[in-house]
């Protein structure tokens, strides 16, 4: 199973709906296909300066499902707030995500046969997926340069950031034409 299939609950999207603030919270999370609702959980958080945790609860094989994911909270190194991380019930261990791939939603590594979609790809598909995004540049790639907070030198010198994109950009360019025709003929 990939890591990109399993439905997810991510500490970016609850601090963005507003369950990290303080108080208690509840609510309803969705996951859906095409417009269409494939799943959901019912989710409560309970933040104050001394519990933080989130409740989850939700029905799977007519079975079910309730438990609290426990949260902790380390300053943030910009001296701004804090960062939330979740603490795995399985392993222990502190997330960002969570990933429901059998009963509960856990860290990650708790799951021994999760991979992500690339390690699963035999080496020559990788080989040509990397072909193929250096012939076909998405339009993302070009659009990047033009965003409104972009920095292409930083005291006259040329960012990192600008010198990959513009190495990207320059690979995409000597790529020859015929060699596409050549590979999708294969």
């Amino acid at each position: 199973m990939s890591v990109e299939s399993c439905k997810t609950v991510s500490i970016t999207k609850l601090k963005e709906w507003g369950y990290l603030d303080n108080g208690i919270k509840s609510g309803v999370i969705t996951w859906s296909i095409s417009g269409e609702v494939t799943s959901r959980i019912s989710i409560k958080s309970n933040i104050s300066e001394y519990r933080k945790f989130i409740m989850l609860a939700y029905t799977q094989d007519g079975e079910s499902i309730n438990y609290n994911v426990h949260l902790v909270s380390v300053p943030s190194n910009l001296g701004k707030g804090e960062i939330f991380y979740f603490v795995c019930p399985n392993t222990g261990k502190q997330c960002r995500k969570l990933y429901h791939c059998s009963k509960y939603f856990l860290h990650r590594e708790a799951f021994s046969y999760l991979y992500y979609e690339k390690q699963i790809e035999s080496k020559k598909t990788r080989e040509l997926h990397s072909i193929f995004d250096r012939a076909f540049l998405s339009d993302e790639v070009y659009e990047e340069q033009y965003k409104k907070h972009f920095k292409t030198h930083y005291n006259g010198k040329p960012t990192k950031r600008y010198q990959k994109l513009m190495n990207k950009i320059k690979l995409a360019d000597k790529f020859p034409a015929d060699t596409m025709q050549r590979l999708l003929m294969m």
